[in-house]
């Protein structure tokens, strides 16, 4: 029961951190082997979610520090990955419409990928994942201002390399 409620979610999260799809998925099976080892350390006082996403989130960083990753792939999906468009499915909306809405979450999604991993994680959390800020906080152990804050300047560089883009596309489209 509790793979079927979390594994969707939990290989999304790994995935948006190491865009490996196939270890993403060998890693959410070891955090659930860790779940049900540590079920008994489990604090009923907090939230099942946050203490899942905690254990996800220590195993991916484990990952990532033995794999020495220090940059992320910006490249496209592979067909077999999860995207940011299978989470927000456009309902009612032209096939042209559907496919400017694709674009964009392609952009957003690389551009997501482009952020520093202190940023990347927490946008990942909240946007994606969809945990409150205390939820974060108590995720990745850190204050809940400097998660606030980080999200903050996270969603500001988003949104800067965003308008870059669209005002390289529009200097192309007129030139």
């Amino acid at each position: 029961m509790i793979v079927s409620r979390y594994q969707r979610k939990l290989v999304n999260y790994i995935y948006r951190m190491i865009n490996n799809y196939e270890a993403a998925m060998e890693l959410c099976q070891e955090v659930f082997i860790k779940v049900y080892s540590s079920l008994d350390k489990y604090n009923p006082e907090y939230k099942f979610t946050t203490w899942i996403h905690r254990i996800s989130s220590n195993a991916t960083i484990d990952w990532m520090r033995k794999k020495k990753l220090d940059t992320f792939s910006i490249d496209a999906s592979g067909e077999d990955s999860p995207s940011l468009s299978q989470q927000l499915p456009a309902k009612g909306l032209s096939p042209l419409q559907n496919l400017e809405m694709s674009q964009l979450q392609g952009r957003i999604e690389a551009a997501i990928d482009e952020l520093p991993f202190i940023y990347k994680q927490l946008i990942v959390l909240r946007h994606i994942n969809e945990l409150s800020y205390d939820e974060i906080a108590k995720t990745v152990d850190l204050p809940l201002g400097t998660v606030k804050n980080r999200i903050f300047r996270g969603r500001e560089m988003l949104k800067s390399k965003l308008a870059e883009e669209m005002a390289k596309r529009g200097g192309r489209q007129r030139g």
